[in-house]
């Protein structure tokens, strides 16, 4: 079915083409709106061993859960200043905060219980250098 366009619609259309003035985009603002709503914490592992930022996530990530929170956003930097490029028996991947963390918190089955989804932050989030958990429902 074509149905023909009035002028007042193509003059409408010309305008709105011709405009530099920008659109409100409604879907950034749910998003916005949505993320307001949402209990979340943050969590910055700069400077920690391996050892104590698996720990200590463990541990973030229970008593998150138990507060009913549903973002965590976990800092852990990008790595560029980590002390494994001197050592050649450190691998330059794998000791990094950024990469070992989440892998830790993926194969542990304990803490996988109480997550939804992993994602890394966006740039605005903090990009490389963190990571988001979105955590289940607490039921008591």
């Amino acid at each position: 079915m074509i149905k023909k366009l009035s002028d007042k619609d193509k003059k409408d259309w010309e305008i709105f083409v011709q405009s530099k003035e920008k659109i409100y985009n409604k879907d950034l603002s749910e998003k916005k709106n949505l993320d307001k709503k949402i209990l979340k914490k943050t969590i910055d592992l700069h400077g920690f061993s391996l050892e104590n930022a698996n720990k200590a996530i463990s541990e973030y990530i229970k008593q998150c859960f138990s507060e009913n929170i549903k973002r965590v956003t976990v800092i852990t930097g990008k790595g560029l200043r980590s002390n494994t490029q001197n050592d050649p028996y450190a691998s330059k991947d794998l000791s990094i905060l950024k990469n070992s963390v989440p892998d830790f918190i993926k194969s542990n089955s304990n803490l996988m219980k109480f997550i939804k989804e992993i994602r890394i932050a966006d740039k605005e989030e903090g990009g490389s250098g963190a990571f988001i958990i979105y955590l289940k429902n607490f039921k008591e």
